[in-house]
Order: structure tokens, then sequence, then C-alpha cells
């Protein structure tokens, strides 16, 4: 995992504080690797709710979430999902960047994914095709996907989201703090929540990882020539 090649090196310098904070606590990957994937970015804005989370405001105004704290809450949602069967699972993403994410955390946990725009219904609606009745939903962004948040929560349906600073974690069951925006975050995030899962379900060992990269959970930028 140390050969994945981070764009946000100027980031593990910027939270040397943070570093030397949790540079002898276990986490679920080393601190470099969370804060160069930039997990720990939020926003400009944040909320009461969220606050807990934050591990410093900067002197432009940016909050910056504790690593330590979006490490404790995968491993607490993985604990969460890993209890529900498989196909009883549905992942969310309602924007590019979760696309690939998404469409691999279920490639290995056996959950549903719901990709690109939700359909009205889908949820609530047996006569729609898309239907489906899931027991938990993972919502890669409430902001994005309020449709299938919204009928999630109508329906009485566990929900797990990953939420930034400046989202307001209504009728969300359990939340991830994490930088739901960026391409490299979210790669990182639902490899970890897979990673993790698979490990409460006892089909990876403790410290025994996916078989593949951090990078194949990445949404490829495509070039236009």
């Amino acid at each position: 995992m140390s050969s994945y090649d981070y764009e946000g090196s100027e980031e593990v310098k910027q939270e040397s504080s943070m570093i030397a904070k949790y540079a002898a606590v276990e986490l679920l990957v080393p601190i470099d690797m969370y804060l160069s994937a930039g997990v720990h970015i939020g926003t400009y804005s944040s909320n009461k709710y969220i606050e807990k989370y934050v591990f410093r405001v900067r002197n432009d105004g940016l909050y910056i979430l504790d690593v330590r704290k979006i490490d404790e809450r995968i491993r607490v949602a993985a604990r969460f999902i890993a209890r529900y069967e498989p196909q009883k699972v549905v992942a969310v993403g309602g924007k590019p960047y979760s696309f690939r994410p998404v469409e691999m955390f279920a490639r290995f946990t056996g959950a549903k994914a719901v990709l690109g725009r939700f359909i009205p219904g889908t949820f609530t609606n047996p006569y729609l095709t898309t239907y489906v009745e899931p027991e938990i939903v993972i919502i890669s962004d409430p902001r994005v996907d309020t449709q299938a948040l919204t009928e999630a929560i109508e329906m009485g349906i566990p929900t797990v989201a990953f939420v930034s600073t400046d989202t307001k974690p209504s009728g969300i069951d359990l939340i991830i703090p994490g930088n739901n925006k960026g391409r490299k975050s979210l790669a990182l995030l639902y490899y970890l929540l897979t990673r993790q899962v698979l490990r409460e379900r006892g089909l990876l060992a403790p410290n025994q990882d996916l078989g593949v990269s951090v990078e194949e959970f990445e949404t490829k930028l495509t070039t236009v020539v």
C-alpha cells in the first residue's frame, strides 16, 4: 500500500501536529496515508453535529477533520454493516467520483451498487424495475444522494453515510466523517470500509489486506484530446 502514488504530500507536511499526536496510535493505515489522500479535508463551514469530529480550523477558515475519529468511525460502521446479509446491503453513489469506490465495495462485499441518478421510488415503489429492498443503505454524500436518503428514512431503513463538515446528518443513523468530495479520499474511505467489513465477517484475517491496491478503488480521470 505504500506504493500508492499520492498527490497530497503537501497536506502531510501541513498536518504535522496531527502526525505528532497520533504517531504511536494504531490506525487502519498509516496516518500519512490518510493525510495524503485528503481524507481529513473538510469545508469552510461546519455545524454543531460535526464539530466533535473536527481537529482544528486552519487560518484560512478550512475545517480539518480528526483522522483518529475517522478511523474509529470506519471500524464502528464496518461492525454495523457486517451484521447484515451481503445482498441486503445497498451502497449509493450519485456523483462520478463515487462510482468506482461504490462499485468495488459492492464487488468485494456482495452488496448492491446503485450508481448515478437515483430513480425515485427505488426503495418505495415495488412496481419499478429498479426496486430493491435493502436492510441497510450506505450513502456516499447526503448532499448529493438526497433522494436515496429520503426514501431510506421513509422506509425505516438504517443508513450509514460519509459526511463532511458542512453536512447536516439529519436522519442518518451512523456517520463516518471524512472528505466525501475528493477522488482519492473516497477511494481510501471505501477501500478501508470494504476491508474492515470483510474482516468483521471473518472473511479476512484481522491484519489481512484485500489483495488489490487502493488505486483500484479510485475513479480514473479521463483525458480529453
